[in-house]
């Protein structure tokens, strides 16, 4: 969906069903996901993303896919590998300064194998934001004198009150938006601890909804002004425990760097990445097969440090 469809996206939101449970397995939600799809994935770099949900999508064999994301982590390694995504659109590529950019994302950009569509951080958020109002554009003055201002549909245009050029960051309207919170209810309401990153934007700018929990609770549990992600804008929520390990989940579990160093050693190319997939994802059942290869010890780990932070 381009900016143009701004009044289609509006449309779509207030046609969504508003009621009734929303509750669903990890197999159905991932059908949710078609080939062609521009997918927008929650959290940020490895905060609260979800793997989970990722991963089953990828057993179920999508291909040409556009992966969004404000801070991709390795998640876009995965997708590359796979030959699942033919394009991505974020603001950074890596897991973290500790271990560098994306190896494979310098070989397939240089390989001409993948689109990647460069924004800003602010940027990309100003999509997002657009998309959940449901208007074709937000005017900013992020980007201007940049060399990002040739990427994308970025315009400019005279403020009407100043006469100062503004960069208009075009609205982006995801088919598909993959997130993982903290709890959630039977009818896609969902909470979230700590950052809430662009989740709630994302959510309602993308047409389809796929909402994995750490922990689905009974009617009338969530306070309701802590309810970050309204059910109505919901499709599929599926309880994942665990859902974005390794990454974190604030305050239930902290990320595994070691685990991380693993990754890197796989990672030094699309085929090293492929072979980590034959292990982590393709190589188990389901997420309680694939958390058994970290193991009891390292959950419970990870675990103690995050309620260390917040305890």
């Amino acid at each position: 969906m381009n900016p143009g469809d701004f009044v289609e996206a509006r449309r779509r939101l207030e046609a969504k069903t508003r009621s009734g449970p929303k509750l669903t397995t990890m197999s159905q939600a991932a059908s949710l996901v078609k080939d062609g799809d521009l997918i927008a994935i929650g959290g940020c770099l490895y905060s609260r993303t979800p793997l989970a949900m990722l991963a089953e999508v990828l057993r179920q064999g999508r291909r040409d896919l556009t992966l969004a994301r404000n801070l991709m982590c390795y998640e876009g390694d995965w997708y590359m590998a796979a030959g699942a995504a033919d394009k991505l659109i974020t603001a950074w590529f890596g897991i973290g300064l500790r271990w560098g950019l994306s190896r494979v994302l310098r070989d397939a950009v240089e390989g001409e194998q993948i689109l990647f569509e460069e924004w800003s951080h602010l940027a990309l958020g100003l999509r997002f934001r657009a998309g959940a109002m449901g208007v074709p554009f937000l005017p900013t003055l992020s980007l201007l004198g940049s060399d990002l201002m040739n990427v994308g549909q970025v315009k400019t245009m005279a403020c009407p009150y100043t006469g100062e050029t503004l960069a208009l960051a075009p609205a982006l309207f995801p088919d598909v938006a993959l997130l993982h919170v903290h709890r959630a209810d039977r009818l896609g309401n969902c909470q979230i601890d700590g950052y809430p990153h662009m989740d709630a934007d994302i959510a309602l700018a993308a047409t389809t909804v796929v909402v994995t929990a750490e922990r689905i609770v009974g009617d009338g549990e969530l306070i309701p002004d802590r309810t970050v992600i309204p059910g109505f804008a919901v499709d599929a929520v599926v309880e994942v425990p665990y859902g974005s390990f390794p990454h974190e989940c604030f305050g239930l579990y902290e990320a595994d760097f070691r685990h991380f160093d693993e990754y890197v050693a796989y990672a030094k190319d699309a085929e090293g990445v492929r072979s980590y997939l034959d292990k982590y994802v393709h190589g188990v059942a389901d997420h309680q097969q694939y958390l058994a290869l970290f193991g009891e010890e390292a959950l419970e780990r990870q675990g103690r440090l995050a309620r260390e932070l917040v305890g």
